[in-house]
């Protein structure tokens, strides 16, 4: 099940400490981020974009998953800048749950607010990708 950090929670579930690698996705309708990441080093490298919607999509995570086999996954999930949730808010969480399902991975959500916004202004050329790293980052810094 998807531990969520929904603003303006304080709440932050504990990461088992065996939990050391990590795939992050900056979920999209078209595009969808993604980024590995050890707990160990406390960073993130994009892996790229997948440019699929439905099943193609999961075809494709599912390669990345047996590729770089993560402990947990981690969404981010974008709120407006007040905190509040919108239409993305709940689309971001039924593909983490779908994730969830499918993987049998732990699924953790991370407040993705600026996370784009803060890779195209550090010149990302795959913003996506890069924003998954941001998200990534910023679960290493609040969670582990």
């Amino acid at each position: 099940m998807s531990e969520s950090s929904s603003p303006p929670s304080s709440f932050q579930p504990e990461v088992p400490a065996h939990f050391a690698t990590f795939l992050a996705f900056d979920f999209g309708a078209k595009r969808t981020g993604v980024s590995v990441g050890t707990r160990l080093m406390r960073s993130a490298q994009p892996l790229g974009t997948i440019a699929a919607a439905g099943d193609a999509k999961f075809e494709q995570i599912a390669k990345r998953i047996a590729e770089w086999q993560p402990d947990a996954l981690v969404v981010g999930v974008p709120f407006h800048p007040d905190g509040a949730s919108h239409e993305n808010t709940l689309r971001a969480r039924k593909f983490a749950r779908q994730l969830h399902g499918r993987y049998g991975l732990k699924v953790f959500e991370v407040d993705e607010r600026y996370s784009t916004t803060e890779a195209l202004s550090n010149g990302a050329k795959d913003a996506d990708a890069a924003s998954a790293s941001i998200i990534l980052e910023q679960f290493f810094r609040s969670w582990v």
